[in-house]
């Protein structure tokens, strides 16, 4: 995985972006920013965490892309930006590793693919991460739109 770099002129860029993007949608609280690998992380603190999130994360997706690809404008390259707010992705993550684990002992046991649908990109992406370098199983997407699944099988 190649690593974006990312200057603190940069950095101080994509802040200025997001500072602003906040306060046109009325969001209030604070945000660290800081970068790991190829995503730019946004820690946020805010009493709108349910506004932020939105029913099953949907706000939070669209939120990510959103500021993904205003940053990028204002920065001159696309940068993936990560937004935790109220420990939301953490729990998430969390959830998605047991899953995960759950159907790659599925797939091992059954010697059959397991489909895990409803899975937002971020969420897929997380799993095929977590999964990549396997050497029981591999991981697939396959469909498109909200009908696109994660697919896991044994090697």
């Amino acid at each position: 995985m190649d690593i974006i770099e990312i200057t603190d002129k940069d950095l101080k860029k994509a802040e200025e972006v997001i500072e602003k993007l906040f306060s046109e949608l009325e969001i209030e609280g604070t945000f660290e920013l800081s970068q790991a690998d190829d995503t730019l992380e946004i820690l946020m603190d805010t009493k709108d965490s349910g506004m932020v999130i939105g029913y099953h994360g949907e706000v939070l997706e669209s939120l990510q892309l959103v500021s993904s690809l205003m940053v990028a404008k204002a920065i001159g390259k696309f940068i993936r930006v990560s937004i935790e707010v109220d420990g939301y992705k953490k729990s998430r993550t969390e959830y998605l590793e047991r899953l995960a684990h759950e159907a790659k002992e599925r797939a091992i046991t059954e010697n059959n693919e397991q489909i895990i649908s409803s899975l937002k990109s971020w969420e897929r992406r997380i799993v095929h991460l977590l999964l990549q370098d396997d050497k029981e199983v591999t991981s697939e997407s396959a469909g498109s739109g909200r009908d696109r699944v994660l697919i896991i099988k044994p090697r």
